[in-house]
């Protein structure tokens, strides 16, 4: 399932580039090529790997996510010619409050090419428009600069370090308000 092309329909999300879709069971092999990668997730977990069955684990966890609140941190294609290049998406973060937290992983093969800005941008406006967030949170590793850039890029503002218990470490964090 790499390979979408004439499949746009299963995009419920597109930006110029970029169509969104929901992760499946079947899609363990490109969640193994975007987890998998040690480049991809040394920002985000102590590890110096995730294994297999930790990818398999965090697959599971994104698809329950889907199942209870509808939201994901959704697979990400190229519309021109439907490779997998990573995911963006909101969770949960303050559901009181309409507060969701945004993700974007990259595969890192497709560095570089501001792909990162354009999913967290079709993001930011889906979750404002369509799910009526209040506000979206978002932090990133003390060490990941180009994160920080990212945020600060998309209008996010620094609000104060959280502990991040996948890393064990403070991670800035940030809020964006309409």
């Amino acid at each position: 399932m790499d390979d979408l092309r004439g499949h746009e329909a299963l995009y419920f999300l597109q930006s110029e580039r970029l169509g969104f879709r929901t992760w499946s069971e079947r899609d363990l092999p490109l969640a193994i090529g975007l987890w998998g990668d040690p480049a991809v997730t040394k920002f985000i977990d102590s590890r110096p790997k995730l294994a297999d069955d930790d990818v398999k684990q965090l697959l599971e966890k994104h698809i329950a996510t889907q199942q209870e609140h509808g939201i994901q941190y959704w697979p990400l294609f190229l519309l021109d010619g439907g490779e997998h290049v990573g995911c963006c998406g909101v969770r949960p973060y303050d559901p009181d409050r309409r507060i969701y937290e945004l993700g974007v992983y990259i595969r890192s093969s497709y560095w570089g090419r501001g792909l990162a800005k354009e999913a967290a941008s079709a993001t930011i406006e889906y979750a404002f428009e369509k799910l009526g967030a209040a506000a979206l949170f978002a932090g990133h590793h003390p060490n990941n600069d180009a994160s920080r850039r990212l945020l600060e890029k998309l209008g996010f503002r620094y609000t104060h370090e959280q502990h991040y218990a996948p890393t064990g470490l403070e991670h800035p964090s940030y809020i964006l308000t309409r």
